[in-house]
């Protein structure tokens, strides 16, 4: 046989992931913000998340899946001028290419594509279905867009069926719905598509006009043709329809007819030749309702929020029934209208509908959020990050991310982290501290983040690695994928602390008693100092080279995974509120810190802005009479740095108070302040915020 896939892997596959057919790539060239080179976006089964800031590329994807797969609701979709893609140099294209692949196939699934099928390089069959777009004009210049839709790879196998085409119609959710009209009663509503393809919907017994049911029991055995039959029947037997009948056709028709025209009005619930399109008459009249769940009963109006969750709820329904097709639900936007909490527990309800539960269709889901909430709640691997006109798969096989890496991430990448799926510029630090302060010494040195798209991401004492290799992606190999894979284009700055304290630090923070204590030949102790006996191949004999050896080891060890457009930047001497202090704001650092220590004391005075303004009056003066004692900056900023390990200031708060000591000063001033920061953070600004980094 040409194609073998092995039968243990092929069972393997679906016993744990229990998925069928799925879309598992796209590509696209030449259509709206994506050329001639075009892009590979890459999906997994389940819940997949586009994430990126606005104008990144997202709709246009989900739009090319629409182009090619057509949506069950039928909407027609017309190709415009502005989908051709426009370059400077060579003007509008004059084509539009989009070739869909889907994995997964099961052997029902493989029986009805067989003969579009085509053999992947790891031996499973896959579905290529490309779909393109050609502008023409006529010798007369009549112009217009020839459209075929073909399978294999190269779009070179046969052309699909209308059948098949019907079978590959996703649903899809707009973006700014209006859940409630797309709900209600009308002509081919979506309700009545939705209900007309459900199972089931036109079981039941036809009306014998002579043998009406004289039960429930009969009732409830008719169809619903047979019920509006039967409606009818009843309806026409009312005193005020029998008489409004007979004068309608007495008084009125019978006098404005001409002679021949016998016209004879009846009153009816619905009118049609045939069972099937009475049935879409009244499946048109049908709307769906919310209702409070503990009267059963319809009050006021719902809002859009659960309007859209009752939406969602029904093509999620019809999806899950369907035995045939592609169980494909695309979806812009879902968190529209909806408050944290119910983002949250839709998440949860696609997540659980994504994989084989009690019988129904898994269903795989593509979304389009600016939602930190619903990014949070998807898995790492399934986040396709859309930046600048490119898309990046977070996939394991992507990635410079481990195993262990999106096990870490599924427990611990929130919602406030998550932001830095939408951000133009990322900076990961380590601490509350950082996460406080940095935007206002940006925004002071006229470096706004803000403006920037700048992110900035705590990620506490662990972990800073795994966030930043999210943003760095793994070579690919497959020979399937021909399009060029760039790296992502968003500057990523890691904030990390040198680690290594100045000689006499450890004496003065307490860590040691004095010269002879034991720990300072500990091999328990994780702090270092400048010239560290631990450097040293014999800790008696003093050497400057081994001392520098060591400290670059440390540094090689905080850089050692940057790369792309990760890069590190670490602290010029020890710590972020050493460093600061060390720089030239060790007045503001050390007064901060004390304004800290008295926190308490100052919310609960009376009069707090007195309490605040005498305890900063008694810090600055108990720090001049620090630095009369100590000339040394080393010293100097150590004494500063100690009011956080000895004397317990909250380094958060103390960011806190930082912030408006720096706002009072050098507002409007940020040449002076600029003077006096550390240059690391100087650097690490510059770089998230300069755009020749792209």
């Amino acid at each position: 046989m040409i194609f073998v896939m092995k039968i243990r892997e092929f069972y393997q596959y679906f016993k744990e992931g229990q998925y069928r057919m799925y879309l598992s790539q796209i590509q696209i060239r030449n259509f709206r913000q994506f050329d001639d080179k075009g892009i590979i976006v890459e999906f997994q089964p389940g819940v997949v998340a586009l994430a990126g800031p606005n104008d990144s590329g997202k709709t246009a994807i989900i739009d090319a899946i629409r182009y090619v797969l057509t949506t069950k609701d039928q909407e027609f979709i017309s190709v415009q001028p502005e989908d051709f893609h426009v370059s400077k140099s060579n003007g509008a294209s004059s084509d539009i290419t989009l070739t869909c692949r889907f994995s997964g196939l099961s052997t029902a699934d493989q029986s009805t594509f067989l003969e579009y099928l085509t053999p992947a390089e790891n031996g499973e069959l896959v579905f290529y279905l490309q779909w393109r777009c050609v502008k023409k004009t006529s010798s007369t210049s009549r112009r217009w867009n020839d459209i075929t839709l073909k399978s294999g790879r190269d779009g070179q196998g046969p052309s699909i069926d209308s059948a098949t085409k019907n079978l590959l119609a996703c649903a899809y959710l707009r973006p700014l719905r209006d859940a409630e009209r797309e709900m209600s009663s009308g002509r081919n509503s979506r309700l009545s598509q939705v209900l007309n393809k459900f199972p089931d919907i036109s079981s039941g017994d036809t009306l014998d006009p002579d043998s009406l049911p004289d039960d429930i029991s009969g009732v409830e055995s008719l169809s619903l043709a047979g019920l509006s039959d039967y409606i009818r029947y009843l309806v026409n037997r009312h005193d005020g329809v029998n008489a409004a009948t007979t004068s309608i056709n007495d008084d009125y028709l019978s006098k404005l007819s001409l002679v021949g025209d016998d016209l004879i009005a009846e009153i009816n619930f619905v009118s049609g030749p045939d069972d099937t399109t009475r049935l879409k008459q009244i499946l048109e009249r049908l709307e769906l309702n919310l209702l409070d769940s503990s009267s059963e009963s319809s009050y006021g109006r719902y809002g859009l929020g659960s309007n859209n969750l009752m939406y969602m709820a029904c093509e999620l329904l019809l999806i899950a029934k369907e035995r045939e097709g592609l169980p494909l639900l695309l979806i812009e936007e879902p968190e529209a209208h909806l408050h944290p909490q119910r983002q949250l527990q839709l998440m949860s309800f696609l997540e659980s509908r994504s994989t084989d539960q009690d019988g129904q269709t898994p269903v795989q889901v593509i979304i389009s959020t600016h939602s930190p909430i619903l990014a949070s709640k998807v898995k790492v691997e399934n986040i396709v990050l859309v930046n600048e006109g490119q898309a990046f798969s977070l996939a394991q096989d992507r990635t410079m991310l481990s195993k262990s890496d999106y096990g870490f991430l599924a427990r611990f990448l929130d919602a406030t982290k998550s932001n830095l799926f939408f951000a133009q510029g990322v900076i990961v630090v380590e601490g509350d501290a950082e996460k406080l302060l940095l935007p206002t010494i940006a925004r002071l040195i006229e470096r706004d983040l803000t403006k920037f798209g700048v992110s900035v991401v705590n990620v506490g004492s662990t972990g800073l690695r795994r966030y930043t290799r999210i943003f760095q992606r793994k070579p690919i190999a497959s020979p399937e994928d021909t399009a060029e894979q760039p790296t992502i284009k968003i500057p990523v700055a890691s904030l990390g602390d040198r680690d290594i304290m100045p000689n006499n630090a450890p004496e003065i923070l307490k860590y040691v008693k004095n010269s002879d204590d034991e720990k300072w030949t500990s091999s328990h102790r994780k702090w270092r100092i400048k010239e560290d006996p631990k450097f040293l191949s014999d800790p008696n004999v003093p050497n400057e080279e081994e001392y520098e050896a060591g400290r670059a080891a440390i540094v090689n060890k905080i850089t050692a995974d940057d790369g792309q457009q990760v890069r590190t930047f670490y602290a010029d001497h020890w710590t972020f509120e050493y460093d600061l202090a060390h720089a030239g704001l060790a007045r503001q650092v050390f007064t901060a810190a004390k304004l800290a220590q008295a926190d308490d004391r100052i919310h609960d005075a009376d009069d707090s802005s007195a309490e605040l303004a005498r305890v900063r009056v008694a810090a600055i003066a108990e720090f001049e009479r620090l630095q009369v004692a100590h000339k040394n900056i080393e010293t100097l900023s150590t004494y500063v740095y100690k009011e956080f390990v000895v004397g317990k200031a909250s380094k958060s708060i103390a960011a806190q108070y930082l912030a408006q000591l720096l706002e009072d000063e050098f507002t409007g001033h940020a040449e002076d302040l600029n003077k006096v920061l550390p240059e690391y953070l100087k650097a690490a600004l510059t770089y998230v915020t300069d755009a020749s980094n792209d």
